[in-house]
């Protein structure tokens, strides 16, 4: 791998490409991932200030330059024990989920420009005890690195800053909805968190996948079935970051299908920035919505389900039984 020298101009661009740029780092000579679009800057690691009553991963807080940021002591999270400070230490910091958060690694080994199909959901056997944690397995000019689900650890971590089940609630009281929902979501976790915020906000036919590329199989299956597209599929949910393939390759192929294309798309994923909503406009995505805003999620899905509904209704010459 090539040595990472802080200069990102060379950062994925293109949208639809189906690829992923992971910058690889070391804790205790183990390789690590991370997602080069989640990634602000690293730094030198910096004295710390404990917290008490903090999680136990959660090292500290410093201030560099005057932003007040978390630091979250990854080996001692990924080993469950204390690990020496060395003074060669890094700081990657994090921009995701609308936070700012800084992630003590040992070393930043490279960026590496791969495809979403190289890399492999992990099983138990290979994941043991980070099972959840490693999202995938990716092959970086020959090494084998874990790529971490920092949405999870942060989740773990922070439950407060996750999907919150309350803002459901606080919906109040709803119809019960039979429209056919696809949600494709790697996450295990965030999968199960979604599904059950979904199914509370009276959305029963919701359908998960693990990744774009088994929601995609699933639609080109459905395309020649008896019946009307909508009782087939009403709006499709998907994240970004996905093995096989991401939400945007798939926001792509849906939004170029002559039979898909006026099925309405919501990107939900955590990297939702500026340069992410030029892209997924640019693909056609419906709405981008920014992870944990589950009750602005299922807002925006009453709106644009209502709209494709009609708008079908008034192909099919219906609308006067609408």
């Amino acid at each position: 791998m090539a040595e990472y020298n802080g200069n990102k101009s060379g950062i994925l661009l293109e949208s639809g490409t189906n690829e992923i740029e992971i910058m690889a780092f070391t804790i205790k000579d183990n390789l690590y991932g991370i997602n080069v679009a989640k990634v602000k800057e690293i730094m030198r690691a910096e004295p710390v200030k404990p917290m008490p009553h903090a999680h136990e991963a959660i090292e500290g807080i410093f201030k560099p330059r005057d932003e007040v940021m978390t630091v979250v002591d990854l080996p001692k999270y990924l080993t469950k024990q204390d690990q020496e400070k060395m003074a060669r230490d890094l700081f990657i910091v994090t921009n995701f989920n609308k936070m700012f958060i800084a992630f003590r690694v040992n070393t930043v080994v490279g960026i590496s420009r791969i495809s979403w199909q190289d890399i492999q959901k992990p099983d138990k056997t290979v994941s043991g005890d980070l099972e959840g944690v490693v999202t995938g397995i990716a092959q970086c000019n020959g090494d084998l690195v874990a790529v971490l689900d920092f949405e999870r650890i942060v989740a773990e971590i922070a439950p407060e800053t996750s999907i919150q089940i309350s803002e459901i609630e606080r919906l109040g009281d709803r119809e019960r909805h039979t429209q056919p929902i696809l949600v494709a979501e790697d996450s295990v976790l965030l999968s199960k968190m979604i599904k059950e915020s979904l199914t509370k906000a009276g959305y029963t036919n919701v359908k998960m996948f693990n990744n774009g590329q088994e929601l995609w199989d699933h639609l080109t299956t459905i395309a020649d079935e008896p019946g009307t597209l909508k009782e087939k599929v009403s709006l499709i949910v998907t994240d970004i970051e996905m093995p096989m393939m991401d939400g945007h390759r798939l926001t792509k192929l849906v939004k170029e299908d002559k039979l898909f294309r006026n099925v309405p798309l919501i990107i939900f994923s955590s990297l939702i920035n500026e340069a992410m909503r030029i892209k997924g406009e640019e693909l056609g995505a419906d709405e981008q919505l920014s992870k944990p805003e589950i009750g602005r999620l299922v807002t925006v899905m009453d709106h644009l389900i209502a709209k494709y509904e009609y708008k079908a209704e008034l192909e099919n010459g219906n609308l006067a039984n609408y």
